[in-house]
């Protein structure tokens, strides 16, 4: 029996969400250290993604609803999605 696939949750660049709300987030939804959480935000507001945490598929999915229903609750328009590794 091979292991099941697993997803990359990836955050994306946008012109309007604050950075030290993107750093909420990853520290909140993906548990990541202040430190961490500022150098995964730099690579998404440089190269416009990065890459917040590899999950099997369910906690994937989940994560990517949590940020993107948190965001729009802050008014926010923070994109996050899943891509399979």
């Amino acid at each position: 029996v091979k292991p099941p696939p697993m997803y990359k949750v990836v955050m994306y660049n946008d012109d309007f969400t604050p950075m030290e709300f993107v750093v909420e987030v990853l520290q909140v939804f993906f548990s990541l250290p202040r430190e961490q959480a500022t150098q995964v935000m730099l690579k998404v507001h440089t190269e416009g993604r990065g890459v917040c945490g590899t999950y099997p598929k369910d906690v994937a999915s989940t994560k990517v609803e949590q940020v993107v229903q948190y965001s729009r609750q802050h008014q926010h328009p923070l994109q996050c999605a899943m891509e399979e590794t």
